[in-house]
């Protein structure tokens, strides 16, 4: 257990944590996006017991020219309407449109994402923080910067990669949860 109180910080993945992620495809309306069953009643109860809440999500489909940053602002502002009228809140989301073979990208594991979060949060201490993330970049992105990390089991492709890298010690998983919504029960 995690003596949770106002100085710490949240960090969420998108897909495959808040919403069901699109297997092979991107969330490019609003229509596509489902929230996860028991997700938004989560998100309230989270929100009383974390300081600051940040969404960092890889969105490559605006790099491939699969949708523009303004689907994705239209999609995201569609998602925090969402989230707050169920009285939850999602205090900023940082994304990363870069391709994976960009040479120099803010993508997941990379730590751009949550150092940008931390300018603009100066109230933000990595060892102060949890990432909650369905896939090997998003525990590496944690691991990395020294949070604690939740494995939510959704996404099956990587199961016995993220198996593999706690096994050798790339990465620490603190928590393993079927679902946002099962850690939540268990904080």
């Amino acid at each position: 257990m995690i003596p949770l109180d106002q100085s710490w910080t949240l960090f969420l993945d998108r897909d495959g944590v808040i919403n069901r992620r699109l297997p092979g495809a991107y969330v490019q309306q609003w229509e596509e996006f489902e929230f996860y069953a028991g997700n938004l009643e989560a998100l309230a109860q989270l929100s009383k017991w974390f300081a600051t809440i940040i969404v960092v999500t890889n969105q490559q489909g605006i790099g491939k020219g699969m949708m523009s940053a303004a689907d994705l602002e239209q999609v995201h502002e569609r998602m925090r309407a969402s989230i707050e009228a169920a009285g939850g809140r999602i205090d900023a989301i940082y994304y990363c449109p870069d391709l994976k073979t960009k040479a120099d990208h803010c993508r997941k594991p990379r730590p751009a994402l949550a150092l940008q979060a931390q300018a603009d949060f100066p109230q933000i201490h990595f060892e102060r923080s949890i990432m909650v993330g369905d896939s090997l970049s998003d525990l590496q992105f944690g691991h990395r910067l020294g949070m604690k990390t939740v494995w939510i089991t959704t996404k099956l492709e990587e199961l016995e990669q993220i198996e593999m890298a706690i096994k050798t010690g790339e990465i620490t998983v603190d928590f393993k949860a079927a679902s946002l919504a099962a850690w939540t029960q268990n904080l």
